[in-house]
Order: structure tokens, then C-alpha cells, then sequence
């Protein structure tokens, strides 16, 4: 317990130490009205498209020469997320229509 102890005041130090280096540079912004400010725009993690959330979600359309394939990442039940497989969006729908409502 006490090298547990040791090892968090020591944390601690470090992480105080790093912050008074990052509060030195930082500083505030301010803008005014008509300013030209260049924005930098990311995808945000955890946005799904089309309204599809949770085990069934779009995020990978295989091209091929004349068509696309919108396939769908499924998690069956009692699989780890790892498990997860890829399949036609179009035969997931006939199998499971209330899922694409």
C-alpha cells in the first residue's frame, strides 16, 4: 500500500508539472465580427448514417464496376464484438425487415 501511495503522489506531481506547461502556452481566443477564422471540421466517432443505430449500422459499400453493395455490420447474439460479420444489406432486409424501419 505504501508504494501504491508513493506511486500516486508521484502522479500527481507529474501530471501538476504538465499542466503548468500546457497553461503557459495556452490562451484564450477572441474574435470579432467580420474575422476570417478557418474551421476545421471531423467526422465526429459514434455518428451513424441514415437513422440506423445499434447492431445494424451502414458503414462499408463494396463498388464494383456498374453497382454498389451497401453492406451492414451484424452482431448476432451471443458473439463478442469482434465476431461481428459483414452482410448484404439487401438479404439482412428480407430476413429482418422491422430492424429497417
Amino acid at each position: 500500500m505504501e508504494n501504491v501511495k508513493i506511486i500516486k503522489e508521484g502522479l500527481k506531481t507529474t501530471q501538476s508539472r504538465q499542466k503548468s506547461y500546457s497553461d503557459v502556452r495556452r490562451r484564450d481566443l477572441e474574435f470579432k465580427e467580420d474575422d476570417w477564422v478557418f474551421l476545421k471540421v471531423s467526422p465526429m466517432k459514434g455518428i451513424m448514417r441514415f437513422e440506423k443505430k445499434g447492431k445494424l449500422s451502414l458503414r462499408q459499400v463494396r463498388k464494383l464496376r456498374n453497382k454498389e453493395i451497401a453492406s451492414v455490420k451484424v452482431l448476432w447474439r451471443n458473439q463478442q464484438v469482434e465476431e461481428a460479420t459483414w452482410e448484404a444489406e439487401d438479404e439482412v432486409k428480407m430476413q429482418y425487415p422491422h430492424f429497417f424501419e
